[in-house]
Protein backbone atom coordinates (compact mmCIF):
# COMPACT_ATOMS: atom_id res chain seq x y z
CA UNK A 1 0.00 0.00 0.00
CA UNK A 2 1.32 3.58 -0.56
CA UNK A 3 0.34 7.03 1.01
CA UNK A 4 0.07 9.97 -1.18
CA UNK A 5 0.01 13.92 -0.57
CA UNK A 6 -2.38 15.54 -2.08
CA UNK A 7 -1.68 18.09 -4.08
CA UNK A 8 -1.90 17.58 -8.01
CA UNK A 9 -5.07 17.69 -9.71
CA UNK A 10 -4.66 13.69 -9.90
CA UNK A 11 -4.59 13.37 -6.59
CA UNK A 12 -7.51 15.71 -5.35
CA UNK A 13 -9.83 13.84 -7.87
CA UNK A 14 -8.80 10.33 -5.97
CA UNK A 15 -9.74 12.21 -2.94
CA UNK A 16 -12.69 12.70 -3.71
CA UNK A 17 -13.68 9.40 -5.73
CA UNK A 18 -12.90 7.52 -2.52
CA UNK A 19 -16.61 8.26 -0.63
CA UNK A 20 -18.24 7.37 -3.94
CA UNK A 21 -16.49 4.05 -4.14
CA UNK A 22 -17.16 3.24 -0.34
CA UNK A 23 -20.69 4.44 -0.34
CA UNK A 24 -22.00 3.69 -3.83
CA UNK A 25 -24.90 1.33 -2.43
CA UNK A 26 -25.81 3.01 0.88
CA UNK A 27 -28.81 5.98 -0.15
CA UNK A 28 -28.16 7.65 2.92
CA UNK A 29 -24.69 8.95 2.22
CA UNK A 30 -24.69 12.89 0.73
CA UNK A 31 -22.06 13.49 -1.53
CA UNK A 32 -20.44 16.54 0.10
CA UNK A 33 -19.48 19.33 -2.08
CA UNK A 34 -15.94 18.85 -3.78
CA UNK A 35 -15.55 22.81 -3.65
CA UNK A 36 -15.72 22.98 0.68
CA UNK A 37 -13.71 20.12 1.28
CA UNK A 38 -10.86 21.58 -1.07
CA UNK A 39 -11.54 25.00 0.15
CA UNK A 40 -11.14 23.51 4.21
CA UNK A 41 -7.35 22.52 3.09
CA UNK A 42 -6.79 26.07 0.86
CA UNK A 43 -4.74 28.53 2.54
CA UNK A 44 -6.33 31.51 0.76
CA UNK A 45 -9.81 30.72 1.64
CA UNK A 46 -9.25 28.81 5.19
CA UNK A 47 -9.13 31.63 7.73
CA UNK A 48 -8.01 28.81 10.21
CA UNK A 49 -4.29 28.49 8.17
CA UNK A 50 -3.48 31.88 9.58
CA UNK A 51 -2.65 30.45 13.25
CA UNK A 52 -2.30 26.71 12.03
CA UNK A 53 -1.31 23.99 9.17
CA UNK A 54 -3.09 21.00 7.40
CA UNK A 55 -2.73 18.57 4.60
CA UNK A 56 -4.63 15.79 3.05
CA UNK A 57 -3.41 11.94 1.66
CA UNK A 58 -4.82 9.20 -0.11
CA UNK A 59 -4.39 5.98 0.00
CA UNK A 60 -3.31 3.50 -3.05
CA UNK A 61 -3.94 -0.43 -2.16
CA UNK A 62 -1.00 -2.78 -4.24
CA UNK A 63 -2.71 -2.75 -7.08
CA UNK A 64 -2.75 0.92 -7.60
CA UNK A 65 -6.72 1.26 -6.46
CA UNK A 66 -7.41 4.43 -4.04
CA UNK A 67 -8.92 2.69 -0.79
CA UNK A 68 -8.78 5.36 1.55
CA UNK A 69 -8.04 9.30 2.11
CA UNK A 70 -7.86 10.94 5.51
CA UNK A 71 -6.39 14.75 6.06
CA UNK A 72 -4.13 16.24 9.54
CA UNK A 73 -4.18 19.93 10.65
CA UNK A 74 -2.97 21.80 13.61
CA UNK A 75 -5.60 25.11 14.81
CA UNK A 76 -2.47 26.90 17.27
CA UNK A 77 -5.49 28.77 18.90
CA UNK A 78 -6.93 25.27 20.27
CA UNK A 79 -3.79 22.99 20.20
CA UNK A 80 -2.35 24.15 23.34
CA UNK A 81 -5.24 24.39 25.34
CA UNK A 82 -5.45 20.34 26.59
CA UNK A 83 -3.25 19.13 28.69
CA UNK A 84 -1.37 17.73 25.65
CA UNK A 85 -0.58 19.80 22.16
CA UNK A 86 -3.33 18.14 20.51
CA UNK A 87 -3.89 18.25 16.68
CA UNK A 88 -6.63 16.70 14.66
CA UNK A 89 -7.68 14.31 11.67
CA UNK A 90 -10.64 13.94 9.57
CA UNK A 91 -11.96 14.03 5.89
CA UNK A 92 -11.35 9.69 7.08
CA UNK A 93 -12.82 7.49 4.46
CA UNK A 94 -11.40 3.83 4.29
CA UNK A 95 -12.35 0.58 3.26
CA UNK A 96 -13.24 -2.08 5.70
CA UNK A 97 -9.28 -2.76 6.44
CA UNK A 98 -7.31 -2.52 9.69
CA UNK A 99 -4.49 -2.06 8.06
CA UNK A 100 -4.89 0.30 5.64
CA UNK A 101 -6.65 2.32 8.34
CA UNK A 102 -3.77 2.00 10.73
CA UNK A 103 -1.39 3.41 7.40
CA UNK A 104 -3.61 6.30 7.34
CA UNK A 105 -3.26 7.04 10.87
CA UNK A 106 0.08 6.70 11.05
CA UNK A 107 0.53 9.12 8.06
CA UNK A 108 -1.72 11.80 10.27
CA UNK A 109 -0.10 10.67 13.69
CA UNK A 110 3.78 11.36 11.80
CA UNK A 111 2.69 14.60 10.50
CA UNK A 112 1.23 16.16 13.60
CA UNK A 113 4.08 14.92 15.88
CA UNK A 114 6.64 16.28 13.89
CA UNK A 115 5.24 19.80 14.52
CA UNK A 116 5.14 19.17 18.48
CA UNK A 117 1.56 17.69 18.93
CA UNK A 118 1.25 14.81 21.06
CA UNK A 119 -2.56 13.77 20.69
CA UNK A 120 -5.04 14.07 18.26
CA UNK A 121 -8.82 14.14 17.78
CA UNK A 122 -10.78 12.29 15.04
CA UNK A 123 -12.64 12.25 13.02
CA UNK A 124 -13.23 16.09 12.98
CA UNK A 125 -13.00 19.34 10.99
CA UNK A 126 -10.07 21.78 9.79
CA UNK A 127 -12.53 24.91 11.36
CA UNK A 128 -15.15 25.47 14.01
CA UNK A 129 -16.43 22.04 15.52
CA UNK A 130 -20.64 23.30 13.88
CA UNK A 131 -19.37 21.00 10.75
CA UNK A 132 -18.20 17.73 10.47
CA UNK A 133 -17.22 16.73 13.94
CA UNK A 134 -17.22 13.19 15.33
CA UNK A 135 -17.72 9.58 14.33
CA UNK A 136 -21.67 8.40 13.70
CA UNK A 137 -21.92 5.42 16.01
CA UNK A 138 -26.15 5.72 16.27
CA UNK A 139 -28.75 6.97 14.18
CA UNK A 140 -27.60 5.52 10.47
CA UNK A 141 -29.79 7.89 8.32
CA UNK A 142 -29.17 10.40 6.31
CA UNK A 143 -27.33 12.86 7.94
CA UNK A 144 -28.46 17.32 8.12
CA UNK A 145 -25.94 19.35 6.67
CA UNK A 146 -22.70 19.57 8.51
CA UNK A 147 -23.67 16.42 10.88
CA UNK A 148 -20.93 13.63 9.65
CA UNK A 149 -21.91 10.30 7.76
CA UNK A 150 -19.92 7.18 8.36
CA UNK A 151 -19.86 3.18 7.74
CA UNK A 152 -20.58 1.48 11.11
CA UNK A 153 -17.46 -0.28 10.90
CA UNK A 154 -14.97 2.64 11.37
CA UNK A 155 -15.76 2.36 15.14
CA UNK A 156 -13.79 -0.88 15.24
CA UNK A 157 -11.14 0.77 12.86
CA UNK A 158 -10.91 3.65 15.37
CA UNK A 159 -11.21 1.75 18.45
CA UNK A 160 -8.66 -1.31 17.56
CA UNK A 161 -6.39 1.88 16.27
CA UNK A 162 -6.31 3.41 19.98
CA UNK A 163 -8.86 5.60 19.75
CA UNK A 164 -10.88 6.67 22.62
CA UNK A 165 -13.65 8.29 23.10
CA UNK A 166 -13.32 11.87 24.42
CA UNK A 167 -16.90 12.41 24.11
CA UNK A 168 -20.27 11.92 23.24
CA UNK A 169 -22.18 14.05 20.90
CA UNK A 170 -25.98 13.85 20.84
CA UNK A 171 -28.54 15.14 17.99
CA UNK A 172 -32.27 15.74 18.72
CA UNK A 173 -35.03 15.84 16.51
CA UNK A 174 -38.24 18.09 17.08
CA UNK A 175 -41.69 17.28 14.83
CA UNK A 176 -42.89 21.34 14.69
CA UNK A 177 -46.18 19.72 13.46
CA UNK A 178 -46.32 18.81 17.43
CA UNK A 179 -46.96 21.29 19.67
CA UNK A 180 -44.40 21.93 22.51
CA UNK A 181 -45.44 21.59 25.75
CA UNK A 182 -47.68 23.72 27.51
CA UNK A 183 -45.60 24.48 30.43
CA UNK A 184 -42.62 25.29 28.04
CA UNK A 185 -44.70 27.84 26.10
CA UNK A 186 -46.02 29.97 29.15
CA UNK A 187 -42.43 30.16 30.40
CA UNK A 188 -41.32 31.06 27.10
CA UNK A 189 -44.05 33.71 26.36
CA UNK A 190 -43.54 35.18 29.90
CA UNK A 191 -39.89 36.09 29.01
CA UNK A 192 -39.97 37.06 25.77
CA UNK A 193 -42.36 39.87 26.64
CA UNK A 194 -40.48 41.20 29.38
CA UNK A 195 -39.49 44.93 28.47
CA UNK A 196 -36.04 44.67 29.20
CA UNK A 197 -35.59 41.74 26.80
CA UNK A 198 -35.31 42.90 22.70
CA UNK A 199 -34.94 40.06 20.23
CA UNK A 200 -34.34 40.65 16.81
CA UNK A 201 -33.25 38.26 13.96
CA UNK A 202 -29.88 38.96 11.84
CA UNK A 203 -29.73 41.31 9.48
CA UNK A 204 -27.10 40.53 6.75
CA UNK A 205 -26.73 44.25 5.52
CA UNK A 206 -25.26 45.21 8.98
CA UNK A 207 -23.04 42.03 9.59
CA UNK A 208 -20.51 43.76 11.63
CA UNK A 209 -22.56 44.69 14.27
CA UNK A 210 -23.83 41.17 14.88
CA UNK A 211 -20.11 39.77 14.61
CA UNK A 212 -19.80 42.30 17.46
CA UNK A 213 -22.57 40.99 19.20
CA UNK A 214 -21.12 37.19 18.80
CA UNK A 215 -18.09 37.72 20.43
CA UNK A 216 -19.22 39.37 23.08
CA UNK A 217 -21.65 36.77 23.95
CA UNK A 218 -19.10 33.57 22.84
CA UNK A 219 -16.63 35.34 25.39
CA UNK A 220 -18.95 35.06 28.27
CA UNK A 221 -20.67 31.93 27.29
CA UNK A 222 -17.63 29.66 26.48
CA UNK A 223 -15.41 30.71 29.07
CA UNK A 224 -16.68 27.92 31.10
CA UNK A 225 -14.93 25.73 28.76
CA UNK A 226 -11.65 24.07 29.85
CA UNK A 227 -9.80 24.41 26.62
CA UNK A 228 -11.45 28.13 25.37
CA UNK A 229 -9.70 30.73 23.76
CA UNK A 230 -10.14 34.29 22.67
CA UNK A 231 -11.74 34.92 19.54
CA UNK A 232 -10.35 35.61 16.24
CA UNK A 233 -12.42 38.20 14.78
CA UNK A 234 -11.35 37.02 11.35
CA UNK A 235 -12.47 33.34 12.18
CA UNK A 236 -15.96 35.23 12.64
CA UNK A 237 -16.12 37.11 9.80
CA UNK A 238 -15.13 33.97 7.58
CA UNK A 239 -17.88 32.00 9.52
CA UNK A 240 -19.99 34.74 9.00
CA UNK A 241 -19.62 34.84 4.76
CA UNK A 242 -20.47 31.36 5.14
CA UNK A 243 -23.82 32.34 7.09
CA UNK A 244 -24.69 34.18 3.78
CA UNK A 245 -24.42 31.44 1.80
CA UNK A 246 -26.21 28.63 3.33
CA UNK A 247 -28.61 30.62 6.18
CA UNK A 248 -31.99 32.56 6.40
CA UNK A 249 -31.38 35.54 8.11
CA UNK A 250 -34.38 34.90 10.37
CA UNK A 251 -32.72 31.63 11.34
CA UNK A 252 -30.14 33.90 13.32
CA UNK A 253 -31.37 35.26 16.28
CA UNK A 254 -29.79 37.62 19.09
CA UNK A 255 -31.36 38.74 22.04
CA UNK A 256 -30.72 41.96 24.13
CA UNK A 257 -31.13 43.02 28.06
CA UNK A 258 -31.22 46.40 28.10
CA UNK A 259 -29.13 46.58 24.81
CA UNK A 260 -26.33 43.85 25.91
CA UNK A 261 -26.22 41.44 24.26
CA UNK A 262 -27.20 37.99 25.78
CA UNK A 263 -28.08 35.32 23.36
CA UNK A 264 -26.72 34.20 19.91
CA UNK A 265 -29.14 31.31 18.08
CA UNK A 266 -28.16 29.84 14.53
CA UNK A 267 -30.08 27.58 12.54
CA UNK A 268 -30.21 26.26 8.79
CA UNK A 269 -32.38 24.76 6.59
CA UNK A 270 -30.90 20.86 5.50
CA UNK A 271 -29.09 21.62 2.16
CA UNK A 272 -28.24 17.82 2.05
CA UNK A 273 -31.63 17.55 1.24
CA UNK A 274 -30.59 19.28 -1.91
CA UNK A 275 -27.13 18.36 -2.23
CA UNK A 276 -28.15 14.56 -2.64
CA UNK A 277 -29.44 15.46 -5.94
CA UNK A 278 -25.72 17.22 -7.19
CA UNK A 279 -23.45 14.55 -6.54
CA UNK A 280 -20.61 16.73 -5.10
CA UNK A 281 -20.14 18.98 -8.38
CA UNK A 282 -20.91 22.86 -8.19
CA UNK A 283 -21.40 23.23 -12.58
CA UNK A 284 -22.93 25.51 -13.80
CA UNK A 285 -25.77 22.60 -14.23
CA UNK A 286 -25.63 21.78 -10.59
CA UNK A 287 -26.19 25.65 -9.46
CA UNK A 288 -29.62 25.41 -11.78
CA UNK A 289 -30.82 22.49 -10.31
CA UNK A 290 -30.06 23.71 -7.02
CA UNK A 291 -32.06 27.12 -7.79
CA UNK A 292 -34.49 24.67 -8.61
CA UNK A 293 -34.72 22.56 -5.79
CA UNK A 294 -34.78 25.09 -3.51
CA UNK A 295 -37.42 27.19 -5.58
CA UNK A 296 -39.89 23.95 -5.16
CA UNK A 297 -39.36 23.50 -1.47
CA UNK A 298 -37.86 20.35 -1.66
CA UNK A 299 -36.36 21.15 1.87
CA UNK A 300 -38.34 20.30 4.86
CA UNK A 301 -36.03 20.58 7.61
CA UNK A 302 -33.55 22.68 9.05
CA UNK A 303 -30.77 22.52 11.66
CA UNK A 304 -29.86 24.11 14.92
CA UNK A 305 -26.26 24.95 14.80
CA UNK A 306 -25.54 26.94 17.72
CA UNK A 307 -27.18 28.75 20.89
CA UNK A 308 -25.28 30.12 24.12
CA UNK A 309 -26.11 32.59 26.50
CA UNK A 310 -23.96 34.44 28.51
CA UNK A 311 -23.72 32.67 32.38
CA UNK A 312 -26.10 35.75 34.32
CA UNK A 313 -28.90 34.50 32.31
CA UNK A 314 -28.72 30.67 32.17
CA UNK A 315 -31.57 29.14 33.50
CA UNK A 316 -34.02 31.92 33.35
CA UNK A 317 -35.92 30.83 30.43
CA UNK A 318 -34.35 33.17 28.19
CA UNK A 319 -33.67 29.63 26.10
CA UNK A 320 -36.99 28.88 25.92
CA UNK A 321 -38.10 32.84 24.51
CA UNK A 322 -35.99 32.24 21.76
CA UNK A 323 -37.70 29.72 20.31
CA UNK A 324 -40.63 31.15 21.15
CA UNK A 325 -39.97 34.02 18.27
CA UNK A 326 -38.88 31.04 16.17
CA UNK A 327 -42.20 29.56 16.10
CA UNK A 328 -43.40 33.03 14.22
CA UNK A 329 -40.77 32.43 11.57
CA UNK A 330 -41.36 28.54 10.85
CA UNK A 331 -45.66 29.49 10.90
CA UNK A 332 -44.76 31.54 8.04
CA UNK A 333 -42.15 27.99 6.77
CA UNK A 334 -45.11 25.21 6.70
CA UNK A 335 -42.79 23.35 4.60
CA UNK A 336 -40.10 23.26 7.40
CA UNK A 337 -41.64 20.46 9.51
CA UNK A 338 -38.73 18.67 11.31
CA UNK A 339 -35.96 20.22 13.18
CA UNK A 340 -32.88 18.99 14.04
CA UNK A 341 -31.20 20.50 17.72
CA UNK A 342 -27.23 19.30 16.89
CA UNK A 343 -25.01 18.48 18.48
CA UNK A 344 -24.66 19.16 21.97
CA UNK A 345 -21.59 17.00 24.23
CA UNK A 346 -22.09 15.20 27.10
CA UNK A 347 -20.14 17.39 29.01
CA UNK A 348 -22.98 20.04 29.00
CA UNK A 349 -26.10 18.20 30.47
CA UNK A 350 -28.01 21.36 31.05
CA UNK A 351 -27.74 22.01 27.11
CA UNK A 352 -29.06 18.41 26.50
CA UNK A 353 -32.01 19.30 29.25
CA UNK A 354 -33.30 22.15 27.62
CA UNK A 355 -33.46 20.71 24.04
CA UNK A 356 -35.64 17.70 25.43
CA UNK A 357 -37.97 20.08 27.27
CA UNK A 358 -39.14 21.51 24.09
CA UNK A 359 -39.53 18.05 23.14
CA UNK A 360 -36.60 16.63 21.53
CA UNK A 361 -36.07 12.81 20.78
CA UNK A 362 -32.57 11.57 21.11
CA UNK A 363 -32.20 10.17 17.32
CA UNK A 364 -28.28 10.61 16.78
CA UNK A 365 -24.92 10.14 18.42
CA UNK A 366 -21.70 10.38 17.19
CA UNK A 367 -17.99 10.47 19.05
CA UNK A 368 -15.12 12.85 18.93
CA UNK A 369 -12.33 10.48 19.88
CA UNK A 370 -8.85 11.15 20.97
CA UNK A 371 -5.83 9.31 20.45
CA UNK A 372 -2.71 9.68 22.85
CA UNK A 373 0.87 9.22 21.13
CA UNK A 374 2.56 8.99 24.43
CA UNK A 375 0.15 4.72 24.91
CA UNK A 376 1.38 4.93 29.21
CA UNK A 377 0.05 8.57 29.58
CA UNK A 378 -3.25 7.81 31.57
CA UNK A 379 -6.67 8.38 29.35
CA UNK A 380 -9.14 11.68 30.37
CA UNK A 381 -12.38 12.34 28.83
CA UNK A 382 -13.41 16.02 28.55
CA UNK A 383 -14.20 17.88 31.55
CA UNK A 384 -17.89 18.36 32.61
CA UNK A 385 -19.02 21.26 32.40
CA UNK A 386 -19.38 22.89 36.02
CA UNK A 387 -22.85 24.93 35.71
CA UNK A 388 -24.27 23.88 39.03
CA UNK A 389 -21.84 26.54 40.44
CA UNK A 390 -23.66 29.21 38.54
CA UNK A 391 -26.03 31.06 40.85
CA UNK A 392 -29.23 31.30 38.82
CA UNK A 393 -30.38 35.15 38.37
CA UNK A 394 -33.62 36.79 38.70
CA UNK A 395 -34.07 38.96 36.14
CA UNK A 396 -36.52 42.08 35.97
Amino acid sequence: MEVIEVKEHSTVKAFHQVGHDIYKDDQNWVPPLEVLEDAAFDPTKNEFYKHGDGTRWILKDDSGKVIGRIGAFINGNRAYTFNQPTGGCGYFECIDDQKAANLLFDTAKAWLATRGMEAMDGPVNFGENLINWGLLVEGFMQQGFGMPYNKPYYLPLFENYGFKVYFEQFSYHLNHKEPFPERFWKIAEWVAKKPNFRFEHVRFDNIEKYIQDFVKIYEQAWAQFDNHQPVDLDDIRGMMKIARLIADEEFIWFAYYNDEPVLLFGMIPDWNQILKKLNGKSNWWSILKFIWYKKIRTITRARILIMGVVPKFQGTGLESAVFWHMDKVMQRKLWINQVELSWVGDFNPKMMSIYQSVGGVHAKTHYTMRYLFDRTVPFERAPMLMKDNLKKNEVE
